[in-house]
C-alpha cells in the first residue's frame, strides 16, 4: 500500500466522525465506490494467490477498518435518535 492510499482508507471514516454524525448516519455509512472496488480487486487477487506483500498488508488494513466500523455501528445502534 502506498503512503497516499493508506490515508484515503481512513480519511472517509475520519471525515464521518469529525462531522459529529447522528447514530443513523453512522449506521448508514458505506465506503466510497472507489474503496469498495479496491477491496474487491484485492480479494480477487488474494483468491487467485497473486497478492504482493504490500497488497496483503493493504487488505489486512481494510479488514481492520471494517472491524472497527462494525464495532462503531453496533455501538451507534444502542443510542436513541436525537
Amino acid at each position: 500500500m502506498t503512503v497516499s492510499e493508506r490515508p484515503r482508507a481512513y480519511e472517509e471514516i475520519v471525515e464521518l466522525l469529525a462531522a459529529g454524525p447522528s447514530p443513523e448516519e453512522i449506521i448508514n455509512f458505506r465506503p466510497s465506490a472507489a474503496m469498495q472496488e479496491r477491496v474487491r480487486e484485492l480479494l480477487a487477487k488474494n483468491q487467485a494467490g497473486n497478492l504482493t506483500a504490500e497488497e496483503e498488508a493493504e487488505l489486512d488494513e481494510y479488514g481492520h477498518i471494517e472491524h472497527l466500523m462494525r464495532m462503531v455501528k453496533a455501538r451507534a445502534q444502542k443510542h436513541p435518535a436525537s
